[in-house]
C-alpha cells in the first residue's frame, strides 16, 4: 500500500512574520486549524496582542512577539525566544512586507530603501536565522511570501515588484543550499486577495473590474484561497517540492 502524506501540522512550530493582520493573520490562522503551534511577529504590539487573542479564541495555540524585520538583532532575539520555549522552528513564513505605489520618475530613493529593507532585506535577515536552526535541527520549512508582481510587470510597482522578484531567486538558491539538511524552501505568490487592507481599493468600482478581467476565474481572491497552498507547504504532503514559487493567483500569470 502507498504511504499517504498527512497535511495534519500537530506539533508543529511555524513562525509567521507579518503575522498580526491581512495575509499574513490568514496564513497564521490556516497553519493554526491544521494543528500548529502558531507565533506571530509585527511591529505593531497592539495589533499583534489583538491577532494572538483572536487566534486562541478560535482555539488555537498562539503567541505574539514583536518584531522589526529589518534589524538583526530583533530577529535574532526573535528565533532564540521561540527555540527556548518551543525546542525548534519547523516552519517560517517569510510574510512581513509593505508597499509605497508610484510611478518610476517618482519614486524618491527613501521610498526605494524602504520597500526595499522591510521586503527584501527582512525576508533574507529572518530566512538567514531560521535557517541556522534548521540546519541544527535537519529539517524544516521556508515559504517566503513573494506576489504576482515578482513576475509580470505593472504601473506603480517599481521597488514592490523589484523585492518581490528578489524574493523569487532567494528562494531558489536557498532551496539548493538548504536541500542537504532536508529543508525545503518555497515562495507563494498571491495575486489579488481580499482582506480588511484590501476592501478600500477593491470597493473602487474601475480597478475591481481591471482585476477581474485579467483573472482567469474572474474573481478576487480570498484567504481561503491561500490556506490550501500554505498548508501543503509547511506540511510532508510537499517533502518532494523545493525551489518553487507558486503563484496563488486565479491563473493571472498564466495568460
Amino acid at each position: 500500500m502507498m504511504q499517504i502524506p498527512s497535511f495534519n501540522l500537530t506539533g508543529k512550530i511555524a513562525l509567521v512574520t507579518g503575522g498580526s493582520k491581512g495575509i499574513g493573520f490568514g496564513m497564521a490562522h490556516a497553519l493554526g486549524a491544521y494543528g500548529a503551534q502558531v507565533i506571530i511577529t509585527s511591529r505593531g504590539v497592539e495589533e499583534g496582542r489583538m491577532a494572538q487573542e483572536q487566534l486562541r479564541e478560535a482555539g488555537f495555540e498562539a503567541t505574539y512577539i514583536s518584531c522589526d524585520v529589518t534589524k538583526k538583532q530583533q530577529i535574532e532575539n526573535v528565533v532564540e525566544t521561540v527555540v527556548k520555549e518551543f525546542g525548534s522552528i519547523d516552519i517560517l513564513i517569510n510574510n512581513a512586507g509593505m508597499n509605497i505605489r508610484k510611478l518610476l520618475i517618482e519614486v524618491e530613493e527613501s521610498d526605494w530603501d524602504q520597500v526595499l529593507n522591510v521586503n527584501l532585506k527582512g525576508i533574507f535577515l529572518m530566512g538567514q536565522a531560521v535557517a541556522q536552526q534548521m540546519i541544527q535541527q535537519k529539517s524544516g520549512r521556508i515559504i517566503n511570501i513573494s506576489s504576482i508582481l515578482g513576475t509580470i510587470g505593472m504601473p506603480y510597482q517599481t521597488s514592490y515588484a523589484a523585492s518581490k522578484g528578489g524574493i523569487n531567486q532567494l528562494t531558489k538558491v536557498w532551496a539548493e543550499e538548504l536541500a542537504p539538511y532536508n529543508i525545503t524552501v518555497n515562495a507563494v505568490g498571491p495575486g489579488y486577495i481580499r482582506t480588511p487592507m484590501t476592501d478600500g481599493w477593491l470597493s473602487d468600482s474601475v480597478r475591481y473590474q481591471n482585476i477581474v478581467n485579467n483573472t482567469m476565474q474572474k474573481r478576487v481572491g480570498e484567504l481561503t484561497d491561500l490556506a490550501g497552498p500554505i498548508v501543503f507547504l509547511a506540511s510532508d504532503a510537499s517533502a518532494y517540492v523545493t525551489g518553487q514559487v507558486l503563484n496563488v493567483d486565479g491563473g493571472w500569470t498564466a495568460r
